[in-house]
């Protein structure tokens, strides 16, 4: 969308001015100026590994009435509105997140170019195995994989599948979102194995068995979106629902107690962000997500909050969606959910 700045334009900029920026490629520096993981080995003592995964799940030139290209722009933007901050310095909690957490850049998951353009279901498959790849390695050396995504599968269910097959016991989700996403097929191929943009979440607890509902805690849904029947089968099979109108009812302190839901009985968390979930109410029109767009949404702070309030009692994988496309300050937020997440998983190291 026009206004977001050139790469030229923030590289040049006073945050950016005169300083070391390593990069990944052209115009595209590696999350907040950490090192650049270019293979498996360079994982080695790594504690959070940021991963990239363009893809968006449309077939034209839009996406939600949004240009894909501005989709699809999002792990680079990310990574380039990163490089403005000049260290890894939270003063909000007087915590050098750096001098603590080995952060490490692993670029972008190979995702075959076609997945782009064409809604195939084998081409999807092997767009969600190149995230898979990424992820495993990380999960491998025992770090902690951050994908910046913007559909499904490749910046959800992707995630999600690789936590479960590396963990023994039952693994629970924290997962906000406007909406459930839980249709029993995914309704752009009607392919029953693919875990599509409204049934990632359905097909996550059907495909792994370590996976339930009753593990699961929803934030964010609201207004009329759903059929009664989707929500009410999850409710009914123990997850937790708090919707965007209880958030407000409730207050982000008792949110964040709430948590505990997907951490009672389960040994491994994912956390998913669809980033959709800020609407209008985040630092940036919701207009700019077209479609995805909802009244009273969550509010920026709200959201990084939720991401410290994992940090501090531990996360296995994380992974966004539908971060707003255009906004300059929208990317930062993205920086800031990893960045206060980082600052718990510090908090907690430090207890």
């Amino acid at each position: 969308m026009s206004g977001y700045p050139s790469w030229d334009d923030i590289r040049n900029g006073i945050m950016c001015e005169g300083r070391d920026i390593p990069m990944l490629a052209d115009e595209t520096p590696t999350f907040m100026c950490r090192r650049h993981a270019e293979k498996f080995e360079d994982l080695e003592g790594a504690d959070v590994v940021i991963i990239g995964a363009p893809y968006v799940t449309s077939a034209t030139d839009e996406y939600a009435g949004v240009p894909k290209t501005d989709w699809l722009a999002a792990p680079q933007r990310v990574r380039q509105q990163s490089a403005r901050y000049r260290s890894g310095y939270v003063q909000d909690f007087d915590i050098d997140i750096f001098e603590h957490l080995d952060v490490v850049d692993y670029g972008d998951a190979d995702i075959p170019p076609e997945a782009n353009k064409i809604q195939d279901p084998e081409i999807i498959l092997a767009a969600q195995a190149a995230v898979e790849a990424k992820v495993n390695d990380a999960l491998d050396v025992g770090a902690v994989p951050v994908v910046i995504g913007q559909n499904s599968p490749c910046g959800s269910y992707a995630i999600a599948k690789c936590v479960s097959e590396h963990t023994k016991g039952s693994v629970g989700v924290v997962s906000l979102d406007t909406h459930w996403d839980a249709a029993r097929i995914d309704t752009v191929t009607m392919d029953p194995r693919i875990a599509g943009g409204s049934s990632w979440l359905h097909k996550m607890i059907e495909f792994q068995d370590n996976i339930e509902a009753r593990h699961l805690i929803e934030i964010g849904p609201r207004g009329m979106l759903e059929h009664a029947n989707i929500v009410r089968d999850l409710l009914k099979a123990g997850a937790r629902f708090i919707s965007g109108w209880h958030v407000r009812e409730m207050g982000i302190e008792k949110v964040c107690r709430e948590i505990d839901h997907a951490y009672n009985g389960t040994d491994a968390v994912y956390a998913h962000f669809d980033m959709d979930v800020i609407g209008g109410a985040g630092p940036a029109p919701g207009d700019i997500l077209g479609e995805l767009a909802e009244p009273f949404g969550m509010t920026d702070y709200e959201v990084i909050r939720i991401a410290h309030e994992l940090g501090l009692r531990g996360v296995n994988g994380f992974s966004f969606i539908c971060i707003p496309p255009g906004s300059a300050v929208a990317y930062r937020v993205i920086v800031y959910v990893i960045a206060f997440l980082m600052a718990g998983m510090v908090k907690a190291r430090l207890k």
